[in-house]
Parts: C-alpha cells; structure tokens; sequence
C-alpha cells in the first residue's frame, strides 16, 4: 500500500487503472450510494483500483471479496473500456482520471453487503438506471454504449 502523501501526488500525476463489476441478478444491476469521493452520494457500479503488481483477475477476486463479501468465480464478460474524469478526489483540490475496466458479474444471491464504500444498494433494471438522477453519468455509459441489454 501506498502511504497517504504518495497516493496523492499519483492520483495528482497520472490516471488509475480501475475495475468496475456490473452485478447482475434477474434482469436487474445492484448499484450503491458512495461514501466517498470521487462521485460522492451518486449510485455507482462496484468496484476499484487495480493495485501495483497485481494482476486483473487477482483484482477483480479482491473486489468482489472486499465489495461484495462473495467468492468471485472467473472469467467474468468483458463490457469494455471507459474513462471517468473527476474534478475531485480523495483529497482537497486534486482531480482524478481513471481508466476504468467494466465486467458484467451474474450472481445468485448476495448477503452482507458491506458499507466501506457505499452506504446503501438498489437493484436497478437497466431502463431503471439510464432514468434515475442520482446514477452517475459514467455508469449509463455502460449501458448506453456497449452493453447488450440481453
């Protein structure tokens, strides 16, 4: 891990590489409210940061360990890649840049979500989401470009 002052000035200097699960369960997506910022109090899809040295598929298992309290089965459907640009970070005055990862997960059941990262879910149909005001914009995309609503 990277102590606090490092984190800032990478955030700060170059983009972070990012893994966004789209959790899947009839027909609908589960999205949580984030605690944090960036897209603070905005539904958002789960996921994370891609950690130095450690592989995609090792990341995408610690996600859905730490995000979702599940045993993750790989491989996972590749939806794409996406950029999100935030004017805020994790810290004062400091944007971030991510490039984000999506995979489509189809799960069966899920208990004990945590609220590290987000402080509530809903289970959203796509139509659902594309509507909603309080999904972000960078989680229509998604939806609105390349995902197969099948």
């Amino acid at each position: 891990m990277l102590d606090d002052q490092t984190f800032e000035t990478v955030i700060n200097s170059t983009p972070l590489i990012s893994i966004d699960l789209l959790v899947k369960k009839d027909n609908k997506i589960l999205l949580g409210k984030r605690i944090n910022k960036p897209a603070k109090n905005s539904l958002f899809s789960i996921g994370g940061r891609v950690y130095k040295s450690e592989t995609i598929n090792n990341a995408m298992i610690r996600i859905a360990k730490n995000e979702l309290n599940i045993e993750l089965k790989l491989p996972l459907r590749f939806i794409g890649v996406f950029e999100h640009f935030y004017d805020d970070s994790i810290y004062q005055n400091v944007s971030s840049h991510y490039v984000n990862l999506a995979y489509e997960i189809e799960i069966e059941e899920i208990l004990n979500l945590p609220t590290e990262q987000h402080n509530e879910y809903q289970w959203l149909t796509i139509d659902e989401l594309l509507e909603s005001k309080q999904v972000h914009k960078y989680v229509k995309d998604y939806f609105k470009i390349t995902y197969d609503k099948q």
